[in-house]
């Protein structure tokens, strides 16, 4: 364990660091953040010895680090400063024995089993054994810094200090040494504290996070608790976007350049859109911020093209995925730009409506077919399918909307959709009961993010009550074009 308790120091009289206290267990990874010229680098100096404390200590394992004499201490603590210095040329095996020096007792010393497997190993999970023989000064900068994180490794110390360990690697190294530590920190129950300039890696790989400014601590704790919108954008003066990472509970960060309009705002409406027996299309002029159940390209993403295909009623694909961008392909349409969507209903029966409010516009388009209608509250009940049938359904907002207002604009058009279905009185032919939708329905929702800002989308706002009108009306309009073309009666 390491404790820090009230350290200030720094270079001369003006201390950069200014009363820190923390402390850091075993098995755990403290990353150190903040601008340059924070006092990230200093701080680890302090703590390491290179500089001295002007006040407050250090203390390693219930002892303070200033009785620690020079060896007993490197046994404790291994440093990995962010520059190093070699003035003589060494092969990357010579330079990572240098790690086992606090081991050794003479000028003589003999070279144990123990010193061969700590550097083996060390060269091994920082992947540089197969540099060994080559002199260090030869090797790329990224190259270098694995070597002397592997030296740091074979110091087998208990603590275990580093000043930016990602400097000059790749994102394939870096994600194989911050790998390396964690299970080094986790298997040996290594104390790490590094200094991070990679607020995402840091909060990847650390278990605690301390946010420094001006020398002193904004924030410490967990990473959710640290990068934190407000507190990242007033400690380092710059604008961006938090969000979950899509497979850990770890917050990420985004940054907000300031394009200062060199994109020109657009509209889409109406006349955008362009219906066939084929499919439905839109093409705006710029790409949409756009969330989906789509086949191709769903969930959230931006997109300039849209299409809702027609495909056959008895339609069968063991790759349904590849089929479609095979089809995108082949349509000429740029598949990294293009959402896609399939029904088994006519496409040129879509429905596509504008409808204005003070704000701006709302285009929705709707294409529906029920003979697959389905009650939700009956579908544990259903033990076979029916005839093909999907409601597609696509909203277009001329506005900005932040993530929720995306959800609310999903909510609201769906319960209009329902509204739709039972006003047409569409029912799930197995349980004789009103159904809320069918079994492959698809919904899009996407926004020009140009113009006004609008925060909510529920039923009771402008954009909400366009949404749900327009999805209703649609919906309606076209379940009625769905019936006339079968020759149903209502």
């Amino acid at each position: 364990m390491l404790q820090v308790e009230n350290i200030s120091g720094g270079y001369g009289k003006e201390p950069v660091v200014k009363s820190v206290s923390f402390t850091v267990g075993k098995g755990e990874i403290l990353g150190i953040l903040g601008p340059n010229g924070s006092g990230k680098s200093t701080l680890l100096k302090v703590i390491s010895g290179i500089l001295p404390a002007q006040q407050g200590t250090v203390t390693i394992d219930g002892k303070v680090s200033s009785a620690y004499s020079q060896k007993e201490f490197a046994r404790k603590v291994a440093v990995l400063p962010q520059l190093h210095a070699h003035a003589f040329s060494h092969t990357v095996r010579e330079t990572v024995e240098l790690g086992r020096y606090p081991y050794q007792s003479g000028i003589f010393s003999s070279w144990s089993v123990e010193d061969e497997r700590a550097v083996t190993e060390a060269m091994e999970s920082t992947a540089v054994t197969r540099y060994e023989n080559q002199s260090i000064e030869l090797l790329s900068g990224g190259e270098q810094q694995r070597v002397f994180v592997a030296q740091a490794l074979a110091q087998v110390a208990p603590i275990l200090l580093l000043d930016e360990p990602t400097n000059h690697l790749d994102i394939a190294h870096q994600q194989q040494l911050l790998d390396t530590i964690r299970k080094q920190a986790v298997e040996k129950g290594l104390t790490v504290i590094s200094v991070f300039h990679d607020i995402n890696l840091a909060s990847l790989y650390c278990d605690r996070l301390l946010l420094m400014e001006n020398g002193q601590i904004a924030k410490i704790g967990m990473p959710r608790e640290v990068v934190k919108e407000k507190a990242i954008q007033h400690v380092y003066e710059a604008r961006v976007k938090t969000q979950p990472h899509p497979e850990l509970p770890k917050p990420q960060i985004t940054l907000l350049p300031d394009t200062n309009g060199e994109n020109p705002s657009f509209v889409v409406t109406k006349d955008d859109f362009s219906v066939s027996s084929n499919y439905v299309s839109l093409c705006a002029k710029g790409p949409l911020k756009t969330i989906s159940s789509a086949v191709h390209n769903p969930g959230m993403g931006w997109y300039r093209v849209f299409i809702n295909r027609h495909v056959d009623a008895d339609y069968h694909c063991d790759d349904v995925q590849l089929e479609m961008a095979s089809y995108l392909e082949q349509q000429g349409f740029n598949t990294s730009e293009t959402v896609g969507m399939m029904t088994a209903v006519t496409t040129e029966h879509a429905e596509v409506e504008e409808y204005k409010g003070d704000f701006g516009s709302v285009v929705i388009a709707v294409t529906a077919g029920v003979g697959n209608a389905v009650d939700v509250s009956e579908a544990l009940t259903r033990d076979r399918e029916h005839k093909v049938g999907t409601i597609n359904t696509w909203v277009i907002v001329n506005g900005q909307l932040p993530d929720e207002a995306f959800i609310q604009a999903m909510i609201t058009a769906t319960e209009a959709k329902t509204k739709a279905l039972q006003t047409e009185e569409v029912k799930d032919p197995l349980t004789g009961t009103i159904a809320t939708g069918t079994s492959t329905d698809s919904l899009l929702v996407a926004a020009t993010q140009y113009g006004e800002y609008l925060p909510y989308a529920g039923p009771i706002t402008e954009l909400g009550k366009l949404v749900g009108h327009g999805v209703y009306e649609c919906t309606v309009r076209a379940l009625r074009a769905y019936k006339k073309a079968k020759g149903w009666t209502s």
